[in-house]
Formats: C-alpha cells, structure tokens, sequence
C-alpha cells in the first residue's frame, strides 16, 4: 500500500537535505516542535495542509512544487506497484489537436496575428 504520508515526508527531507539544512533549524523557523517534524519526514504523522505551508515557508518552497514532487513520486510508486503485480500499465496519451489556421494582418500600426483554434487546449508561445 502507498502511504501519501510517507511520500510527503521523503519529499520535505529531501527538500531540507538539499538545502542543507537540519531538522532543528526548520523545526524552529516553522515554529514546529522538532519531534513532530521528524515524525511527519518519516511519514508517522498526517502534516494538516497549515503545517505544510509553515514548513514550505520555512524551506522557501512553494507548496505546488512541493505537491508536483510528491504527485510525481506516488506515479511512480503507482508504476512500481503495477508491475510488481504484474497488471497492464495504462500508457497516458496526449490528446492530438485539431490543425490551426493562422492569419497575420499587415499594414496595421501593430501587426496583428489571429489564431483560430478548436476549444481544447493549446499551448501558444509568443516570439
């Protein structure tokens, strides 16, 4: 079974190792007690969404990184378990697209660029 509390606290040490700093001093600038924070690191404690957000502040992390880290750690677990149990893995497929027709409008004070698209999402960068 995955433990979420576990994969949260590996993912905040590692944060700290990096960081290279101890457990007394987040423990202190997240005014957490230090036991209770070594106990959420090893996943013995369930850490209420107010404690991650006083220890990402502590960290200088955001809260969304912190999650993307622990969201890619569980998908892997979930992979692992999957083929530990030998069931199919489902492969993620990205949705095609239909084309884009671009228009550009010269002669206009700004040149003006119109992009017809179909309702899903597309990813648009601007030069």
């Amino acid at each position: 079974m995955i433990l979420l509390r576990r994969l949260l606290g590996d993912v905040l040490r590692r944060q700290r190792q990096r960081q290279g700093r101890t457990l007394r001093e987040v423990s202190s600038s997240a005014r957490v007690s230090l036991g209770y924070l070594s106990e959420v690191e090893r996943g013995q404690k369930e850490a209420s969404s107010e404690l991650l957000s006083a220890i990402c502040d502590a960290l200088d992390v955001r809260m969304s990184e912190l999650m993307r880290e622990v969201s890619d750690e569980l998908a892997l677990a979930e992979l692992a378990q999957s083929a530990a149990a030998s069931e199919p893995v489902p492969t993620p497929v990205r949705p095609k697209l239909n084309p884009v027709s671009v228009t550009t409008i010269t002669g206009m004070p700004d040149e003006r660029v119109t992009i017809k698209a179909p309702a899903e999402a597309v990813d648009v960068v601007a030069a």
